[in-house]
């Protein structure tokens, strides 16, 4: 220790400075892994006190107390919080000073704060200890005394002087236990042996005391505590330096909640960060909106992505007040990641909340859906388009009818489907260009629309079809719809070509198949005129006996799709 009146070589402050360095590097140490920007920082910060006080000084020698170290006699780190005060760690297991020699900062830092970390998590069954930790390092630049802890207070159990070098006494506590063991006990010294240390010696109240605290120690809700402590700090804390590293840690821990699968913990978070940003004082514009942003990162593509499939894979699901709390904060952009995971979901309950999800943004963000639709993923265009449907989002019709024109099959049924639930008239006109689709089911669904709205636009499409040739190769269902369409929307103009598919043998003056007739017998019962009836008595009598059948049901007003049951087909 400096004599007193001597000047100090360094201001105590500059120490008291180092040694918060020191500490914000260990707590760094144990939150970061080495490759991140916030321990890289800490562990640079650290370095730099470090070689500032040795060009004052070559060594830095630290008395060590129960809950603070002394420089040159003056406090220079304290700590109430035993759990978190590096002092404690050194003095529980019996160092009582330390020395930081120059060149520390630059070799053996990082192991120094390893050792401390990793005293701080021993178990008390754990056969090592910070001092056997500090032997397998083999300091060069960092030395300690210690205090043998079974001698008494203030006495050291040592030959021949008060204190032993780090060089002399850097050495495993199973040795020094084992000296301590072999030589004879001391009058006036109390021993642990003395006292009965097992739990039965105890009463009933004290034991179930100890059992409900352990069992609340193991019940409670580790993660939401961290993340109370940060937000509690990131309120009341108005340092920039302090907020902009608490922020870092909330957009670390983002992912790692998603990953472990906390669904209640990020509900919490997300709550807890509109609170703050409602509360806290003076918060910079940069510290604003990163807490702003803090919610969006659950809509990117990854995030979402590793949400879902955790959801989806988990054994015990949250609330579905939890769940509906996180979907709420999903932003537009998430509806791509929304819609593509939407026919992975084997869950059900998921697959609503997350349909609900799309749906709610689909609403607000419509443009979204339409560029969804174009997708290269015939999944993502399928889920948007019924989105859009169930929706009856009017602005997306463009969007269905460019959809019309994608190279895959499923995503023009869905077009349709969705088409067909908006039902509005340019919904209806857009269906119009699908009567001439490659796939039967497209073709099938857009004329039963058309029919049921009687779009009359539509009409000189489905004329071609009924005249054309392609209608008399189509399946039966198919055909029957595009001729009752055609008796819809033709009316009594219609009767004519009608009548001629069904009696005189059509335009080349070859009788159609039984099939087309029965199909024109009934376009003319959706008319239903006079000129309608009287083509209908003509063939009344006809030999096919499926034009016959299908004729009486004409005339007598039944519905044609009820005539095509298998057995009357044949």
């Amino acid at each position: 220790m400096t004599q007193p009146g001597a000047e100090l070589v360094l201001p105590p402050a500059q120490v008291e400075d180092l040694l918060q360095a020191l500490g914000k590097a260990l707590r760094a140490h144990q939150l970061y892994l080495p490759n991140n920007p916030v321990y890289q920082k800490a562990i640079e910060t650290a370095r730099e006190q470090f070689r500032r006080a040795f060009e004052a000084t070559d060594d830095l020698h630290l008395e060590v107390a129960e809950a603070e170290l002394r420089w040159e006699g003056t406090v220079v780190y304290s700590q109430s919080t035993r759990s978190e005060s590096m002092a404690w760690v050194l003095f529980k297991d019996g160092v009582r000073s330390i020395t930081f020699l120059a060149g520390f900062e630059q070799d053996e830092i990082v192991a120094y704060l390893d050792v401390v970390h990793r005293a701080r998590t021993l178990a008390a069954d754990d056969n090592d200890d910070l001092l056997t930790l500090l032997w397998e390092k083999d300091f060069q630049r960092f030395r300690y005394q210690f205090q043998d802890l079974a001698a008494d207070a203030g006495t050291m159990n040592l030959p021949d002087s008060e204190t032993i070098e780090s060089a002399t006494a850097q050495q495993p506590r199973h040795v020094a236990q084992q000296v301590e063991e072999e030589a004879p006990p001391r009058a006036g010294i109390v021993r642990q042996e003395d006292f009965e240390t097992t739990l039965y010696f105890l009463d009933d109240k004290e034991i179930d005391y100890i059992r409900q605290a352990v069992q609340t120690e193991y019940t409670q809700d580790v993660r939401r505590n961290v993340l109370a402590m940060l937000f509690d700090v990131l309120e009341l804390q108005p340092y920039p330096t302090v907020r902009a590293e608490l922020i870092s840690i909330m957009e670390s821990f983002l992912p790692y909640l998603l990953g472990a699968a906390d669904f209640p913990s990020v509900a919490y978070m997300l709550r807890e960060c509109k609170a703050v940003l409602a509360r806290a004082r003076e918060l910079l514009p940069e510290h604003r909106a990163a807490l702003e942003k803090l919610p969006q990162r659950l809509s990117e593509e990854q995030a979402l992505s590793q949400l879902l499939q955790s959801l989806d894979e988990a054994a015990v699901h949250p609330s579905v007040e939890e769940l509906a709390e996180v979907f709420t904060e999903l932003r537009g952009e998430a509806l791509p990641t929304l819609f593509s995971w939407m026919p992975k979901l084997t869950n059900a309950r998921v697959g609503d909340l997350v349909e609900g999800a799309a749906q709610r943004l689909a609403v607000a963000n419509p443009a979204t859906v339409v560029g969804s639709m174009q997708s290269a993923d015939v999944a993502v265009a399928v889920a948007a388009a019924r989105t859009a449907g169930k929706m009856r989002l009017q602005t997306s019709v463009p969007g269905l009818g460019q959809l019309l024109g994608h190279a895959e099959a499923p995503a023009r049924v869905a077009a349709v489907q969705a088409l067909s639930e908006i039902a509005s008239p340019a919904a209806i006109q857009a269906l119009e260009k699908a009567l001439e689709d490659a796939d039967r089911d497209v073709r099938l669904q857009s004329v039963r629309v058309i029919a049921q709205h009687k779009s009359r636009s539509a009409l000189p499409r489905i004329t071609a079809v009924v005249q054309g040739k392609s209608v008399r190769t189509a399946d039966l269902t198919e055909k029957m719809a595009f001729f009752e369409a055609y008796g819809l929307l033709a009316g009594e103009a219609g009767v004519a070509l009608l009548d001629e598919i069904l009696n005189s043998g059509g335009f080349l003056k070859r009788k159609e198949d039984p099939q087309t007739r029965a199909c024109a017998a009934m376009a003319l019962g959706k008319i239903a005129s006079d000129k309608a009836r009287a083509a209908l008595e003509k063939a009344a009598s006809d030999k096919e006996p499926l034009v016959r059948s299908a004729v009486g049901r004409a005339l007598r007003g039944e519905r044609g799709s009820s005539m095509f049951r298998a057995g009357e087909l044949q």
